[in-house]
């Protein structure tokens, strides 16, 4: 009996862990929201993504905040299901990357440069979608993305300092 207490309780938790983690994604982008879309953007809740590199399972979250998020997007048809498995599938090679090194600077720079190079995706939709030239689109949301990874990496890292992500109940 503990052990069916055990799990039940470890399965609401991820649950609640994940929803709390999209909710905040979510929350961030709407306050963002002029610049959170676009040939040029700067997404700061992209933050959130460092979090997968503290619990593997906040990978969840951070995908279900993109989902959601990718519906207020202009090309919201193409950002939903693009956008997301994109996120997705940058998370989980990242979690692979991160097997080589200790040191969770290294991580983080990793993980921005991959996330800055990996917007093509966006670019590619909007090309699409509007017409706009692809490669300075890809420039310029590749620096909109290298800017908030930056600055969002900054704010975890610093965050995880005092609340210690990896052994937070969230």
């Amino acid at each position: 009996m503990k052990n069916l207490t055990r799990t039940s309780s470890s399965t609401v938790q991820t649950i609640v862990s994940t929803a709390i983690i999209a909710a905040m994604y979510v929350a961030v982008t709407m306050i963002i929201q002029p610049i959170a879309y676009g040939p040029i953007q700067v997404r700061l809740s992209e933050m959130f993504n460092y979090l997968v590199l503290f619990k593997k399972r906040y990978i969840w979250g951070v995908t279900l905040g993109v989902f959601l998020s990718n519906f207020m997007s202009p090309t919201w048809t193409l950002d939903v299901p693009i956008g997301t498995v994109s996120t997705l599938i940058v998370l989980f090679f990242i979690l692979w990357l991160a097997k080589f090194t200790k040191d969770m600077r290294i991580k983080f720079v990793i993980m921005g440069v991959i996330f800055a190079l990996s917007m093509f995706t966006v670019a590619g939709e909007l090309y699409i979608a509007f017409k706009t030239p692809f490669w300075i689109s890809y420039l310029t949301i590749g620096i909109g993305e290298a800017l908030s990874m930056a600055i969002g990496g900054m704010i975890m890292y610093s965050a995880n300092k005092r609340l210690d992500f990896a052994n937070m109940k969230l």
